[in-house]
């Protein structure tokens, strides 16, 4: 299937209702509301396919985007390909699921989260946290710079009240990874979480602005005894 095909079939699958759930999460227009698990179904038809991806994902459509995220070949992706994505991203949805798990996975992983925290754009910089948060839950800790991750930490806490609401949330589920997927560093997160306290972060779809506390999610891990146990994927 080509993306002009698979456009159709999206367009087949589209439900108002599950739009208008989706718009009031922030997706953007123009979209179908195709549920995840048929866009799932597809993935498993086509699997990874990079020229794919980028073709649904230059469709515009926030349905074929999402699917461009899933079927991504990621090592495959390019920093030019990604930075394209990272621009063009447009709504919340995608700009911190799709772009950063690709990213994550991508060879070019803490390059771009690092170069895109530092943007002036919010969306840009919301993607750069999601991104470095995502390579700590797939990365061995080993591979992963801790010092580098205490100074990430310690901007947080420097920083994080006088961001934009969707920096501020990304930057609170920043801590919640280092806290949950790096072990040696779980104490210093929940310390960094303890002195920032509660985050007023993204809109909830309602009008308000979400307090949510990267303490309490990473006492959640805890209680399952899953403090750094490593995921396969980014994605879902």
């Amino acid at each position: 299937m080509n993306a002009t095909e698979i456009v159709q079939q999206l367009k087949a699958l589209g439900q108002d209702s599950y739009k208008n759930i989706l718009l009031k999460h922030g997706a953007a227009e123009p979209v179908f509301g195709v549920k995840i698990e048929e866009l799932k179904k597809i993935q498993k038809q086509v699997k990874k396919n990079h020229q794919l991806a980028l073709d649904l994902c230059d469709t515009g459509i926030y349905d074929a985007m999402y699917l461009a995220g899933l079927v991504a070949d990621d090592v495959k992706m390019s920093k030019a390909e990604l930075e394209h994505w990272v621009a063009t991203s447009r709504c919340v949805m995608i700009g911190e699921y799709t772009v950063p798990w690709v990213a994550a996975e991508s060879l070019h992983d803490r390059e771009l989260g690092l170069a895109w925290i530092d943007s002036a754009e919010e969306s840009v910089a919301a993607s750069g946290w999601v991104a470095l948060g995502g390579l700590l839950s797939i990365k061995d800790d080993a591979d992963l710079d801790l010092p580098e991750l205490k100074k990430l930490l310690q901007r947080v806490q420097q920083t994080i009240h006088q961001q934009a609401p969707r920096v501020r949330h990304t930057m609170n589920g920043f801590v919640v990874a280092v806290g949950s997927y790096v072990q040696p560093l779980t104490e210093l997160a929940l310390q960094t979480a303890a002195t920032i306290g509660p985050v007023a972060g993204a809109d909830d779809g309602g009008g308000k602005a979400v307090l949510s506390s990267a303490a309490d999610a990473i006492a959640k891990v805890q209680k399952r005894g899953a403090i750094g146990k490593k995921r396969k994927t980014t994605k879902c």
